[in-house]
């Protein structure tokens, strides 16, 4: 009777079988919404809904290396093979921002948020208050390129404008987005925005032993496979491959002993600080991370307003310069600035000038250039007031948050906030709001020049064609001699834009000089050059200046590294859970021991002279002395034997209780004929061995693991058959409880971790 109702209900309720037009690499579930992310072999992003209807689909033109979302499930970060993270909306893949933190693959990705909301120090709950709406108007948005006075709002849409929500809400939990690289670079940023920290794990020193000494080693042609932050954000599991060997001056003759242990290993980084110091990061990051969005405001504003002034003065030229040409075929040794003064001064109009005028311009020609020339600069100063010029505004207000912050050097010291360096930042930035102020007076006065030439063009036109120039706009003969001396033939507004023209030097008379000299006694800006830089130049010094010491953007030197030489590989799984039996435990007093680690792996068979396939189950790395003597779980560890015919393809923790795999049989001989299973195991119904901390921890690799091997058997665990050979990934939601399967034919399978199959049907 047992065995009828055992063939009778299949474990995992098969939720669809759908085709795929790509085999994919990459799968995610989205921790807050029934969405799937998901890489194709060709690096398209796809996402599609539980009933999988696609929403979206992006290609960004580079291998994309590693995908993981945002901990709300808002964005999702993309790490591609140049070395760049992406962020894209949830909602239409829209490209919230791009950061350039590695020069190689970013291989893995993690992002993670505090589990409580930001406390004080007296424990109420305490945010970060904005005081920039008291002062200023709302931050502006990037203009778009098509310009304003055409019709163009300038504003990006609401649903576009959605990078905001990354960093500007006060209220949202701390987060951290961990990114590791094929070299053994780990980076780390705030909201995903504002780069905190870099760790080389090349630097970091692992206790081992040799020949029964205690040694400290290090890393050569160290690779990361995968990087985990801990839900309190106070620890950081690194999994990663190289060669250990002694540090510094002895490494060279340890390695050429043949004592370095080449292979995987598990390093546990002591990121406390961003508990410690949690409140003065979030506050620093939100600054800075504003600060850099306006930046991108201020950089999009000078690249568009350079393309639209550069076009019109394309035109300009195109119609102008065909008078030189004129004054050449006719013999004539003159400039056309020279020809038009002539003419202005009253003097007998020469055959070019009248042929330019009158066939080649026209009055035609003239009202059209002018309405590019002028048009251009009515564009660019409405891009200036209601882009340029608050964004520069809003920076020096935030800078200056940010200043008075560095002098409260106890609590912002120890993060990096220098105050030498955010002066300097903020010098910089009191120096681009001179010049854009200074740019805003050049360029009316340009305009103004420019109609005013347009105008007395007009009216020498109707003269030469004798017809009535009454209604003509007056003009001005003065400015018409300084327009055709400083601007027929020169573009200062162009070498104020452009950042190829950036070295160039504007020529400042010996009496200003001397008097922004003095100025510096009085508490102007110690560096008095900056009348001599062009906009552009002083834009570059303001984006390179830095707000954090070189101490803080190498966060190494606040970590302490303790590793297990345990050889790993593909596949892995690093998740962490809330250790329920410490919950009345203060939060504050052992943040690091609340939070349970499982790190699972495959194990290489050649790990084992008389054992293989066999999978690692390691939890409590995390927790050091402190917290086990408080109560916490000690490092424990067990093996699981795999059945026999069957091999590890990806594996995942689900919950905090069972562990998902997924196997192919070893016997198949193609992809085509192959047969697969999953499976759960309970992991609380495992018994786990308490390994013995010690300062060298390779001591239990081999000889306690290999004492706690559990063979699993197919008919004693939770099994369902798969009738496909099946490749990673293995998708799993714990918060939804489903798991994605791929199979090797370009199939997705879906399946609900919760629910049984019944073949029965319930209508018979």
């Amino acid at each position: 009777m047992e065995t009828d109702d055992a063939q009778r209900v299949l474990p995992f309720q098969l939720q669809f079988d759908k085709p795929l037009a790509s085999q994919i690499k990459l799968a995610e579930w989205n921790p807050e919404k029934d969405l799937l992310a998901m890489v194709t072999e060709d690096s398209k992003l796809l996402l599609h809904r539980f009933n999988w209807q696609r929403l979206w689909t992006i290609s960004p033109g580079r291998s994309i290396t590693s995908l993981c979302w945002q901990p709300d499930g808002k964005a999702i970060a993309v790490g591609l093979e140049d070395g760049a993270v992406s962020l894209h909306d949830v909602e239409n893949g829209k490209l919230l921002r791009s950061l350039k933190s590695h020069a190689v693959a970013v291989v893995c990705l993690n992002w993670e948020e505090d589990a409580q909301q930001i406390k004080g120090d007296s424990g109420s709950m305490t945010t970060y208050e904005d005081r920039t709406s008291r002062f200023l108007p709302p931050a502006p948005r990037v203009p778009r390129i098509q310009g304003l006075v055409s019709g163009d709002a300038g504003f990006m849409d609401d649903s576009e404008d959605s990078f905001q929500e990354l960093s500007s809400s006060s209220q949202q939990r701390f987060n951290i987005l961990c990114s590791g690289d094929r070299d053994g670079i780990i980076c780390l940023s705030i909201f995903g925005i504002f780069p905190i920290g870099k760790i080389n794990i090349h630097t970091c020193h692992v206790p081992s032993s040799h020949i029964d000494q205690q040694v400290k080693c290090q890393l050569l042609n160290a690779s990361i496979y995968k990087v985990a932050l801990s839900k309190d954000l106070c620890r950081l599991i690194v999994m990663c491959s190289g060669e250990l060997v002694k540090n510094e001056e002895e490494s060279e003759n340890w390695q050429m002993a043949g004592h370095g242990m080449h292979g995987s290993h598990c390093l546990v980084l002591d990121t406390s600080i961003f508990w410690n110091r949690k409140n003065e990061l979030h506050q620093v990051a939100q600054q800075a991370s504003n600060i850099e969005e306006l930046t991108e405001v201020i950089r999009a504003s000078l690249s568009i307003m350079s393309k639209q002034w550069s076009d019109a003065m394309n035109t300009f030229h195109e119609k102008f310069d065909s008078l030189s040409n004129l004054i050449i075929d006719h013999g004539l040794d003159s400039s056309s600035q020279e020809e038009f003064l002539s003419l202005l001064g009253g003097s007998r109009t020469s055959p070019p000038v009248h042929q330019f005028l009158v066939n080649s311009l026209g009055e035609v020609g003239v009202k059209r250039v002018s309405k590019v020339v002028c048009g251009a600069g009515k564009e660019l100063q409405l891009i200036f007031l209601n882009h340029l010029q608050p964004a520069a505004e809003i920076i020096g207000f935030r800078m200056g948050e940010l200043r008075g912050l560095s002098r409260w050097r106890a609590r912002y010291q120890s993060i990096g906030l220098d105050e030498t360096l955010i002066s300097n930042a903020a010098e910089k930035v009191g120096m681009i709001i001179v010049q854009v102020e200074w740019f805003m007076t050049l360029l009316s006065s340009v305009v103004l020049q420019f109609s005013n030439f347009f105008n007395w063009l007009l009216k020498c036109i109707r003269l030469l064609m004798s017809e009535p120039s009454d209604q003509l706009l007056p003009y001005n003969s003065e400015l018409v001699v300084i327009f055709l001396k400083f601007l027929y033939d020169q573009d200062p507004v162009r070498q104020l834009l452009e950042s190829s023209d950036a070295d160039h030097i504007i020529e400042i008379d010996v009496e200003t000089m001397q008097r922004v000299k003095e100025l510096v006694q009085f508490g102007g800006f110690s560096d008095c050059g900056y009348l001599q830089r062009t906009l552009a130049k002083q834009f570059h010094q303001m984006e390179s200046s830095k707000i954090c010491s070189e101490h803080a953007k190498a966060l190494s030197v606040e970590i302490a590294a303790e590793a297990s030489p345990v050889s790993l590989a593909v596949p892995m799984s690093v998740s962490y859970y809330e250790d329920a039996s410490q919950a009345a435990v203060s939060y504050q007093q052992s943040c690091q021991g609340r939070f349970v680690d499982y790190v699972s792996f495959q194990v290489p068979d050649d790990s084992f002279s008389n054992i293989s396939n066999c999978v690692a189950i390691i939890r409590g790395f995390t927790h050091d002395s402190i917290a086990i003597k408080n109560g916490y779980t000690s490092l424990e560890a067990l093996l699981l034997c795999l059945p026999d015919g069957y091999h590890c393809v990806d594996l995942s923790l689900y919950k905090e209780s069972q562990i998902v795999l997924l196997l192919n049989e070893t016997t198949t001989t193609s992809e085509s004929s192959g047969d697969a299973c999953m499976m759960i195991v309970q992991a609380t119904d495992l018994p786990f061995v308490s390994i013995s901390r010690s300062t060298c921890m390779d001591s239990w690799k081999l000889h306690e693991l290999k004492e706690c091997i559990i063979h699993l058997q197919l008919e004693n665990e939770k099994v369902r058959s798969i009738p496909h050979f099946v490749v990673a990934p293995l998708a799993v939601s714990s918060s939804r409880g489903v798991a994605c399967i791929f199979a090797a034919r370009k199939r997705a399978l879906v399946y609900i971790l919760e629910e049984d199959e019944d073949e029965v049907s319930e209508a018979e």
